[in-house]
């Protein structure tokens, strides 16, 4: 594939992402609305555009990694959206839409001769730094083998299939994993905390037991017992996606009874703490109503 790519939203994600394929070798003309993400890959070599359709004039390659459907939808289709562009061929998604969205952004895309690459990516802002990120794909396999080079840059590539929004689909049942493994995860470790356990000797026993999860494997001793709460994804983003899980199995029948737990008690902490916060602070919904803290214990 060319070497010379598109890349449109630089923020927690996006930043360490394009920094990976500007050190591979990738020649990036990147946009965003805050201006310091887009020095910093200046600085690296990136080629700073004032808008998504200049990226889209520049580069036939443009990858997205944006915060919400409704961004993404903005700037793609807006009066400077990267749709208006007259370069590109290949639209490449790394966003958690939803696969309603993602379909019908595919449409629009379709009608102007533009490929939608479906390629949400799971792992956070640890992942994105390490290139270790899961990168789950969907669309026209040729499409998919010319962009594959560049995706194994940022993380181990899926080919999901060609039919639209499977990616997403992939990606929603990975994120409400990840968040019923968020919940449960404060809801036992502040029950231990209560009774009188040590959370890291809690950490080292679930890990080695059969409760181990992404939650008390990494985010528990690291933003958790710290009490710096700043893993790198907000609540809102993980409302989002637990909420957009949520809307499309109900659109398909599918039950997730489980699912609408944790919907509510992400809901909760959404509104509790606020949408900026790390989710990490479900923590402190938790902790507030046992009246305990889960915290390093003085020896």
């Amino acid at each position: 594939m060319s070497k010379e790519l598109g890349f449109i939203g630089v923020g927690n994600m996006g930043l360490p992402m394009a920094r990976r394929l500007i050190e591979a070798g990738f020649q990036l003309t990147i946009f965003d609305v805050r201006r310091e993400p887009v020095q910093r890959l200046v600085q690296l070599g990136a080629k700073a555009a004032s808008s998504p359709k200049e990226v889209a004039d520049l580069c036939e390659t443009v990858f997205l990694s944006l915060p919400t459907p409704s961004i993404l939808k903005t700037v793609t289709f807006g009066p400077d959206g990267a749709a208006h562009g007259s370069r590109m061929k290949r639209y490449v998604d790394l966003s958690t839409t939803g696969p309603t969205a993602s379909i019908a952004i595919g449409k629009e895309l379709a009608e102007k001769k533009i490929v939608h690459m479906d390629s949400p990516v799971s792992g956070g802002v640890g992942g994105a730094e390490k290139g270790t990120l899961a990168v789950m794909v969907s669309g026209p396999k040729k499409d998919f083998d010319e962009i594959k080079p560049a995706l194994e840059i940022i993380g181990k590539v899926f080919f999901i299939g060609d039919k639209p929004g499977l990616g997403q689909t992939m990606k929603l049942c990975n994120n409400m994993m990840s968040a019923a493994a968020m919940a449960i995860t404060a809801e036992a470790v502040v029950m231990g905390v209560k009774a009188g356990l040590d959370p890291e000797v809690m950490v080292q026993v679930i890990n080695a037991g059969s409760g181990a999860n992404t939650a008390i494997r990494d985010k528990v001793p690291r933003s958790v017992i710290p009490r710096t709460f700043d893993y790198g994804f907000t609540n809102a983003l993980m409302y989002k996606d637990v909420k957009l899980c949520m809307e499309e199995a109900e659109a398909i029948g599918a039950q997730m009874f489980v699912g609408a737990a944790v919907r509510s008690i992400w809901e909760l902490t959404n509104s509790q703490m606020g949408g900026d916060k790390d989710l990490t602070s479900i923590f402190q919904v938790v902790e507030k109503w046992a009246g305990v803290e889960v915290k390093k214990v003085k020896k």
